[in-house]
């Protein structure tokens, strides 16, 4: 091959890289010591323990047939690991160096020599062959939709391998190819990849299984000799000696735990609990910290999903009527504490989000399609409905009522019940995994009553739900979708006509657009920062129009509490917390473990007298109305014996 010349072969017009931007150049240049959100003196060891919901059956998070362990992919690594403080870039973990031509039609990665098994094997080209060709063949159908534009790889050598890509205009394809964890060959051939399975898989990662109890618990030891501890990407990340998760029902049970000291850190998702769930003795000591971290990081969108697969949500402007009977502002002031922002982009919280009307590269992007798609979507900016937040959505139901009734629905005199074009009774199921969301659809499911529909809410567990969302068996559902500054091949898995009957996909919605298709494709060929941001905001636009889901809401920051047995860097990353960069101070961690018997203790106690209070105002409750019962029955027995004596 030809000489390199500032990273670029003169004859070949092929880069050589330590890494990979989306868009631009990279931040962290060749020979960087480490990211700058970490301590590079970070301490090592300790235990952190964290949470998990429903439960798990095996320990292989790669196919369809099974719910994974939280986190099992910890145990691998992959050829690339991405910056957590820029848009979509990525640098060399098994690669030491990556090769491609200017049009990304292919790319090359020099693995690193020393790149070892946990047994002590070498990692090679080989083994980075048999995943994707296992991943396409076997592997969970999002993944192999998501790897569906690798036509073939390759091993040169024994430490070189080359992925090259179908025809197409996709720049984001050698980052996707370098998240994916690369799987041990010698481990697998002679098992079975897609069948559960509860044997600890071979890694070659920071951490391996240490020990799992199937459904309930499942913990990772880090590797002390692992061989890629000293690499760049590294330094200051996996100081934890042990990472344990431990499963509970639902999110309340959870957060008891938590109070009690069952587990040490707490990602809150829940307003109110983080509102009024708090108080307890252990934070009031300062046993336990609750913070808010900013982040600069999409909020991607979370909402009622339609499932547009069914007959009933087919209509656009039905879904859109449907939209007028959740009252956010309401919700948001009685349930959330005031702690939430309303929805309007698929890409809230950036610079990806659709503002205003379309102009400039935007309107350039969508005037193409201008026959194909609403109106507004040209002369309006989308805004979700809005209330007074009293409680009372009487305007906001008649304008649904009024748009249901353009729609071909009607309601029927004789009770009230809203009948379809075919005059059936409109009802369907509001499929939940967590009840804590039963108090959020529940007013929804009620302002749906007063337009004559009803809507049943339904929460089953994990296993069910994922079963149903596999199989598309579900009316409506509160999911989302979460967005990186960066978006790209992941969209096509999202919104596009092709995923949206792929059992697994993102399409959770069932959406079938061409023009979506179209500006899909238009967003992973995007060839520069500014036409990617244009393409994305076109999408959003598009999208909000369709009304394939009623928005929620959204936070601007992570709300984490956590006993303060941690310490961390001073930079939180654009992409917010950086979990795997905190290390526990070993003071800390003995006066915590002192002092966490007594606050727990309190606790109970606490409790206890809570408890005791409830008991007490029901037997008062139960009293008084008793004797209004006797005072009642005397009553009607006077009035009885008086009608006796004067017939």
């Amino acid at each position: 091959m030809s000489a390199w010349i500032h990273g670029v072969s003169a004859q070949d017009n092929v880069s050589r890289s330590h890494g990979i931007a989306m868009h631009g150049d990279l931040k962290y240049p060749p020979g960087f010591s480490h990211f700058d959100y970490v301590n590079p003196a970070a301490t090592k060891g300790g235990t952190v323990r964290y949470s998990a919901l429903g439960t798990f059956d095996s320990l292989n998070p790669f196919v369809l047939r099974s719910v994974a362990a939280a986190n099992a992919a910890e145990i691998y690594d992959t050829l690339l690991v991405p910056s957590a403080d820029e848009a979509f870039s990525e640098y060399g973990l098994l690669a030491e160096s990556v090769e491609m031509p200017l049009d990304r039609s292919w790319v090359l990665f020099n693995l690193r020599p020393d790149a070892r098994w946990h047994d002590g094997q070498p990692l090679t080209a080989d083994d980075v062959v048999f995943t994707f060709e296992t991943i396409k063949a076997k592997g969970h159908p999002q993944l192999r939709y998501y790897y569906a534009a690798v036509d073939k790889v390759t091993a040169e050598a024994p430490h070189r391998v080359r992925f090259t890509f179908k025809p197409g205009d996709n720049r984001e394809l050698p980052l996707i190819v370098g998240q994916q964890a690369i799987l041990p060959k010698h481990y697998w051939q002679g098992r079975d990849f897609e069948r559960a399975t509860l044997e600890p898989p071979l890694g070659s990662g920071p951490y391996r299984f240490d020990s799992i109890e199937a459904g309930r618990t499942v913990s990772y030891r880090r590797v002390p000799d692992y061989w890629g501890k000293d690499l760049p990407v590294n330094v200051g990340r996996n100081n934890f000696d042990v990472m344990r998760y431990d499963y509970y029902r639902d999110g309340n049970v959870a957060l008891e735990a938590f109070k009690a000291g069952q587990y040490d850190y707490r990602l809150e998702n829940s307003a109110k609990n983080w509102a009024t769930g708090y108080d307890f003795p252990a934070l009031r000591q300062g046993l336990v910290t609750k913070e808010v971290l900013p982040n600069q990081r999409s909020t991607g969108m979370q909402a009622f999903v339609y499932n547009t697969r069914r007959p009933l949500f087919a209509d656009p402007k039905v879904r859109q009527a449907l939209a007028y009977a959740w009252d956010f502002e309401w919700t948001n002031a009685r349930i959330f504490f005031g702690a939430y922002s309303r929805t309007e982009s698929y890409f809230s919280n950036s610079e990806l989000a659709a503002t205003g009307l379309p102009q400039g590269d935007e309107l350039a992007v969508l005037e193409p399609f201008r026959a194909q798609l609403p109106p507004e979507v040209f002369e309006k900016t989308y805004q979700a409905p809005r209330t007074d937040g009293s409680g009372n959505a009487r305007d906001n139901l008649l304008i649904a009522l009024r748009m249901l009734q353009e729609a071909g629905w009607r309601v029927r005199p004789s009770d009230g019940v809203m009948l379809d074009t075919q005059g059936n009774p409109v009802s369907f199921e509001i499929l939940l995994i967590q009840p804590e969301f039963e108090r959020i659809v529940g007013p929804f499911a009620g302002n749906l009553k007063r337009l004559g529909i009803e809507a049943r809410i339904r929460t089953v567990d994990t296993a069910q739900y994922q079963n149903r969302l596999d199989g598309r068996d579900f009316d409506m559902i509160v999911s989302g979708w979460g967005q990186s500054l960066s978006p790209g091949n992941e969209q096509s898995s999202f919104w596009t006509s092709e995923a949206a009957d792929m059992q697994g996909s993102r399409n959770l919605a069932g959406i079938k657009n061409p023009v979506v298709d179209a500006i899909v494709e238009q967003i992973v060929a995007a060839p520069d920062r500014a036409s990617l941001i244009a393409r994305t905001k076109a999408l959003d636009r598009v999208l909000l129009w369709g009304h394939y889901v009623i928005p929620q809401y959204h936070a601007k920051g992570d709300r984490v509490a956590y006993w303060s047995k941690f310490s961390r860097p001073e930079i939180t990353p654009t992409q917010g917390v950086q979990v795997d960069a905190w290390w526990i101070d070993p003071n800390r961690d003995r006066a915590i473990a002192s002092a966490k018997d007594a606050a727990t203790a309190e606790l109970k106690a606490e409790q206890a007298q809570k408890a005791e209070t409830q008991r007490s105002g029901h037997a008062g409750y139960w009293l008084i109305g008793g004797l209004a019962a006797l005072l009642l029955v005397g009553a009607i027995l006077r009035v009885a014996r008086k009608r006796r004596g004067t017939s």
